[in-house]
């Protein structure tokens, strides 16, 4: 969605429909709701929500690589408390 936004100048309606790139990170961002929809049916909750948090260490990851965004100790702090946390909470995730 950045990809497309950076293409935008004065947005309007038909500009960003036609905007590919904005309109796959929003197709992307719905094939992820209706995936989390189909997860909801079947997992716990409190596994799943946390899990959902990774996204922030996906997006940071991604930036750094792709728009060359910055990173500083805080950054990285966040990120392994995050993973930390998602992975005490999985650890407490109900057995199949």
């Amino acid at each position: 969605m950045k990809m497309g936004a950076n293409k935008l100048d004065h947005p309007t309606l038909i500009q960003m429909a036609m905007n590919l790139p904005l309109m796959a990170g929003y197709s992307l961002y719905g094939i992820s709701t209706l995936l989390l929809v189909l997860a909801l049916r079947k997992a716990q909750l409190s596994v799943l929500y946390p899990i959902i948090s990774l996204t922030y260490v996906w997006v940071t990851i991604l930036s750094v690589m792709i728009f060359g965004d910055s990173m500083n100790v805080y950054k990285i702090t966040g990120l392994a408390i995050i993973i930390g946390g998602v992975s005490v909470l999985g650890l407490g995730g109900k057995k199949a």
